[in-house]
């Protein structure tokens, strides 16, 4: 397991709570549901050690999950790479080659065509669930400055695209969407000592510049291991925040959140995506900024405006319309949240939380009795219908609660029952499904909310849904500026 830099200089906190899985025994681990001490854990790094931090046992069960989420994966790391490369490999030898039957044919012809990782025509497997590309023309002309509907769905195909590869991305928004790509990037985790973090920036027609985070790759542990890890830190003036998500982002292990990155050390993505756009928004004084994400991506669009406020980056943040994000977890706590308001009204623009149906992953890490993460900004739902709406907080905000446990099942049958019926249901042959996220929707009848967090509903939810909903947003957004 990489090194989780623990261990480093946390002057730039007040408060920090780490789980170190790679110093964790199984035994000690077991503890945690006993003993309510934790901070006297070995593989628990708190300030409250001397005087153990004592916490019920609803938010022991949370740090217990964490930490053997993390073990696990690290053990798994290497197979379920291998795995997913053959899977990834598989899938794009059938689509080269049109299909299994052709397939065999061209082996026996000798005119097998080969994947090439690297080239604009391998697909991921978030790509493979959703083949679509060209971006509906409905969406895209006809709207003015502002408009939320053409964000939104600009947003999503970009944080769709993001999960592919550099070439991939290039060719998609350079010959594709007849945009300018500025750039696709491999940015470096200082704390797990590898780039871990990619993002591409383009600007679209209407003089708007989208940073695209890219979320959690389906086979990649290390993605996981961020996105599990209950760690926080607590930085003054701006609460609690999910330590992984940081570290993503571009926390210094030795620094914190500097000003400026020291030389000497590879980019990261917070640093290296900021000092392009001071540089982009200068020279064109008319562009705006858009930030978008899906899953870890979201979470990551969301906490990149919090630390330009922290190093009171104004020329950037004045430039910011909105951030979308899809299917985002929890990044911080209800400090943080208040936080992000106050900077969100300050600058004039808006955060967009785009919730689909019982999707898992924006209803945690959820602690009832603490509450220690919360969601902020403004929440878009739509329900397995596509009917969106304006809410407080989505349905259902904690993903255990039994109440929900029927709903969610039923309401997982009636989405593999409509992904073989997509045209008749849409009247439109171009949302049919592939037998890929069929099978996805297939495993949500034991793992309910999982299909529901991949992008085909997110992109659906946006193409399908009544225009009533981005109204709301606009609404919404008015009354925030009184």
């Amino acid at each position: 397991m990489a090194s989780s830099g623990n261990s480093c200089n946390k002057s730039f906190c007040s408060d920090y709570f780490l789980v170190k899985p790679e110093e964790a025994g199984w035994v000690d681990i077991l503890r945690l549901l006993f003993w309510s001490d934790v901070g006297r854990r070995k593989f628990v790094e708190s300030p409250a050690a001397a005087q153990p931090r004592r916490e019920p046992l609803s938010r022991r069960w949370l740090v217990f999950v964490s930490v053997v989420a993390m073990k696990l994966l690290h053990a798994i790391a290497g197979p379920l790479s291998g795995f997913g490369s053959a899977v990834e490999f598989w899938l794009n030898l059938l689509s080269l080659n049109g299909g299994f039957f052709t397939l065999i044919l061209n082996f026996f012809r000798g005119k097998v065509v080969q994947p090439d990782r690297a080239s604009a025509s391998f697909v991921s497997f978030i790509g493979n669930m959703d083949k679509r590309l060209d971006l509906e023309k409905s969406r895209l002309f006809g709207h003015g400055e502002g408009d939320k509907a053409y964000f939104a769905y600009l947003s999503i195909m970009a944080a769709k695209l993001s999960y592919e590869n550099h070439n991939f991305i290039r060719t998609t928004v350079n010959d594709v969407w007849n945009m300018k790509l500025i750039g696709s990037y491999d940015f470096w985790n200082d704390y797990q000592q590898k780039s871990t973090t990619q993002a591409f920036i383009f600007h679209d027609n209407l003089g708007t510049v989208v940073v695209a985070f890219r979320g959690t790759e389906t086979f990649n542990s290390d993605d996981w291991s961020t996105d599990v890890d209950i760690s926080w830190y607590e930085v003054p003036g701006l609460g609690r925040i999910h330590a992984g998500f940081m570290k993503a982002l571009g926390l210094q292990r030795n620094h914190g959140w500097p000003r400026r990155q020291a030389a000497a050390k590879p980019e990261t993505a917070y640093y290296a995506v900021r000092d392009l756009l001071k540089d982009l928004l200068q020279k064109n004084d008319k562009a705006r900024l858009v930030v978008t994400g899906h899953s870890l991506g979201g979470a990551l669009a969301a906490l990149f405006p919090a630390v330009l406020a922290l190093h009171e980056e104004a020329a950037v943040l004045e430039r910011l319309e909105g951030v979308y994000t899809y299917g985002q977890p929890r990044v911080g706590d209800g400090a943080f949240g208040e936080f992000m308001e106050g900077v969100m009204t300050t600058y004039g623009f808006r955060h967009y939380r785009f919730v689909y149906s019982f999707d898992l992953v924006p209803r945690l890490p959820y602690d009832d009795s603490l509450m220690m993460f919360k969601h902020f900004g403004t929440c878009v739902y739509y329900n397995s219908f596509y009917q969106g709406k304006v809410v407080a907080e989505e349905p259902n905000k904690n993903y255990f609660s039994i109440f929900w446990l029927i709903p969610k099942f039923l309401n997982a049958c009636w989405e593999l029952i409509r992904s073989f019926t997509f045209p008749l249901y849409t009247g439109n042959f171009e949302y049919t499904e592939s037998g890929l996220i069929r099978i996805l929707r297939a495993a949500g009848l034991l793992v309910a909310g999982l299909p529901a967090h991949c992008p085909p509903d997110y992109v659906n939810s946006i193409s399908l849904g009544s225009s009533d909903v981005f109204n709301s947003m606009v609404s919404q957004e008015a009354m925030k500026s009184q």
